[in-house]
């Protein structure tokens, strides 16, 4: 009986704990009669003043050759980095599932974008330099960046762009 209440624990730790990883967007608007609205759904017949970015969205951890790798590129650049291309550019790996996830979602709204594989030097330079963190897959469009992978987040990134 021991063991099971244990296995029971360990399950509700791990949902909490994934629920708990995907922060949701929060829309600052202006509403009708001009007062500030906040709220996690887009505002109807209001003004969108601003929208806070998603944070800590499912990713996969870079492997700690990488994030090595990745610091030491961070401390030798200059600290002007250059961002990679006005359009859509992700940076991922093929062992990475949500950059898997990334990339059929880009394909399935027909997105173009520019790929670069953080497992080469290139695109570990490149990911450096756009200012990654410590996960994949990283997107980044009209100067927004959304770390990790969410349908939620990217529509929303996507949404703004038209």
């Amino acid at each position: 009986m021991k063991h099971i209440s244990q296995i029971i624990f360990l399950l509700l730790c791990g949902i909490a704990v994934t629920t708990s990883s995907v922060a949701q967007s929060l829309y600052k608007s202006i509403g009708p009669d001009g007062k500030v609205v906040y709220s996690d759904h887009p505002p109807v017949g209001a003004r969108i003043e601003k929208t806070m970015q998603f944070t800590n969205l499912p990713s996969t951890a870079l492997p700690a050759s990488a994030s090595s790798y990745a610091e030491q590129l961070r401390r030798t650049q200059a600290s002007s980095a250059t961002a990679a291309s006005a359009g859509v550019v992700l940076y991922s790996a093929k062992w990475c599932g949500y950059c898997k996830q990334a990339k059929a979602y880009l394909a399935s709204k027909n997105i173009a974008y520019q790929d670069f594989d953080i497992d080469t030097r290139e695109g570990m330079t490149a990911y450096v330099q756009a200012g990654g963190g410590k996960g994949i897959p990283l997107l980044v469009a009209s100067g927004q960046h959304v770390q990790g992978f969410s349908p939620s987040a990217y529509d929303e990134l996507f949404a703004s762009r038209k």
